[in-house]
C-alpha cells in the first residue's frame, strides 16, 4: 500500500550523537593507579627477596602504626587550634596549616607499600609541607580565578531568561 509520496531509494543515516571527550584525568588515573600498584608489589618482592617476608611484614605493620599515631596527633593539634581560634573569636589561628598535610602523610604511611611509606615520611618533613602547601595554594587560586570552575560554583543561583535579563530569586517550598 502506498501513501502517495514516493520514498527515496537511499537515505543517509543520521550521524551518531557527539559524545563528550574523556578528560585526561579519567583516561590516565586508572593507568596511574595500576602502575602504582605494580610498583608497590615489585618493591615488596624485591625487599622480601633481599631480606625475608617477616621483615616486610614488620615494615608494613610499623608503617601502619606510625601512620595511625601521626593522624591522631595531627587531628588533636588541629582540634586544639580550632578551639583556641574560636575562644579568641578569630576565623583562623594563623598556624597549623600543616595539619592536613600531616594527616595525608599519615594516610600514606597506613597504605600498605614501601613507596607510599616514603611519600608519607616525606610529607612529615616541614620543608616539604611548606612547598606542598604553597603549590596547592597557587593551584587553588588559579582554579578559583578561571571562569566556569571552582570560583563560579559558589555564586548565587540566577535564572537567565531568553531575552537576556537575569532574574534573581529564591525557592520557597510549601510544606503541606
Amino acid at each position: 500500500m502506498t501513501t502517495g509520496s514516493p520514498t527515496p531509494a537511499y537515505q543517509t543515516p543520521a550521524p551518531p550523537p557527539a559524545q563528550p571527550r574523556r578528560s585526561r584525568l579519567r583516561t590516565f588515573l586508572p593507568l596511574g593507579l595500576a602502575a602504582w600498584l605494580v610498583l608497590e608489589i615489585w618493591l615488596l618482592t624485591v625487599v622480601a627477596g633481599a631480606t625475608s617476608g617477616l621483615v616486610v611484614l614488620l615494615l608494613l605493620a610499623a608503617g601502619f602504626v606510625l601512620g595511625a599515631v601521626v593522624i591522631k596527633r595531627a587531628g588533636r593539634r588541629a582540634f586544639q587550634n580550632l578551639n583556641e581560634a574560636l575562644q579568641r573569636g578569630t576565623a583562623s589561628s594563623g598556624r597549623g596549616g600543616g595539619n592536613g598535610l600531616m594527616m595525608l602523610g599519615g594516610l600514606f604511611l597506613m597504605i600498605p607499600g614501601l613507596a607510599s611509606d616514603v611519600i608519607g615520611l616525606l610529607l612529615l618533613l616541614p620543608p616539604v609541607q611548606k612547598a606542598a602547601s604553597g603549590y596547592g595554594e597557587r593551584k587553588l587560586r588559579a582554579a578559583a580565578a578561571t571562569p566556569g570552575t571552582l570560583g563560579d560554583a559558589f555564586q548565587q543561583a540566577r535564572i537567565h531568561r531568553p531575552d537576556g535579563k537575569v532574574v534573581q530569586g529564591e525557592v520557597i517550598r510549601d510544606e503541606q
